[in-house]
């Protein structure tokens, strides 16, 4: 079983993807903004995560960036998550350190498949 971090301020958000995650197999645990997440990345080593890029406290870009700064974390995947759908957005994320990038409202399709193809990259590596 796979171990996602959430780092989601948006409760209805949460909810409703930690859901659809856990009925899928994931073990999912949240944080509520970017420095929480930086926090339980270091304590819990998840598998993968799933990063809001607009966060209090700390965005999602900072909080990326301090993540792969950290031998400890730096290899963990990051799928980056905003409603900004524009290319430099994306750009963006990617230069924060994201492995991925995804627009909300989430394609739980679409996002599985990044989620797996990040997972299986990093069992290679």
């Amino acid at each position: 079983m796979h171990k996602i971090l959430l780092v989601e301020d948006n409760e209805m958000n949460r909810d409703m993807l930690s859901r659809r995650l856990e009925r899928r197999g994931f073990e999912v645990i949240m944080a509520l903004d970017g420095a929480q997440g930086v926090d339980m990345a270091r304590s819990e080593k998840p598998s993968l995560i799933l990063m809001d890029m607009s966060l209090p406290v700390m965005d999602g870009w900072t909080a990326t960036r301090a993540l792969k700064s950290d031998p400890s974390t730096a290899r963990i995947p990051v799928i980056g998550l905003s409603a900004h759908a524009m290319s430099s957005d994306l750009e963006k994320a990617l230069e924060a350190g994201c492995d991925d990038y995804d627009t909300k409202p989430i394609d739980l399709v679409r996002l599985l498949e990044k989620m797996q193809t990040q997972i299986e990259k990093l069992r290679r590596d």
